[in-house]
């Protein structure tokens, strides 16, 4: 692993991914539109870019409980980013995530679902985590299904489902 990287008692890790509070520098940096050496040459995606713009309006999404980039382990670069949605709302978290389309279908995503989900319910009072997915983005419920979720309900007129995890997630 790069030595840009070296994991803190702060990151997440899995077995591939490392999961990193977003630094205060490189949130300026996706502000700014510049790149740096250290992402894959497609990050940030616009997901990315979207969420980072709103982190001025919701601080707390950079908090312990926040969003965190994708960091591949083998090669040091920051592949996506993933977020909960703080805080929780009668003890239940919404999540995001995206893995830039270079290193999508290698598992990262449902990788960096379950590692944060079983996070989440390390927060005092948190029992769920949600996701709204589109029904025809049938690569996001395959991630979330992978990494434990259930479906709760489908709304046929938004043309979503939501899908659900509580403690211990099912594998």
């Amino acid at each position: 692993m790069s030595s840009l990287f070296p994991v803190t008692d702060a990151d997440l890790t899995t077995d591939r991914l490392i999961l990193r509070s977003w630094p205060a520098a490189e949130v300026s940096v996706v502000l700014d539109g510049a790149r740096l050496a250290h992402w894959a040459e497609d990050f940030p995606a616009e997901g990315d870019q979207v969420i980072v713009g709103l982190f001025a309006e919701h601080p707390t999404w950079l908090d312990e409980y926040g969003h965190r980039q994708i960091i591949e382990r083998d090669s040091g670069l920051v592949v996506g980013s993933i977020g909960l949605f703080w805080p929780p709302s009668d003890g239940t978290l919404e999540i995001g995530y995206g893995i830039v389309a270079s290193r999508r279908g290698r598992g990262y995503a449902p990788e960096a679902t379950r590692a944060l989900t079983e996070f989440a319910f390390t927060a005092p009072g948190v029992h769920t985590v949600h996701a709204n997915v589109e029904l025809s983005n049938p690569a996001s419920i395959r991630v979330l299904e992978k990494a434990g979720f259930q479906r709760s309900h489908t709304d046929a007129e938004q043309n979503t489902a939501r899908y659900v995890a509580t403690p211990p997630l099912q594998r």
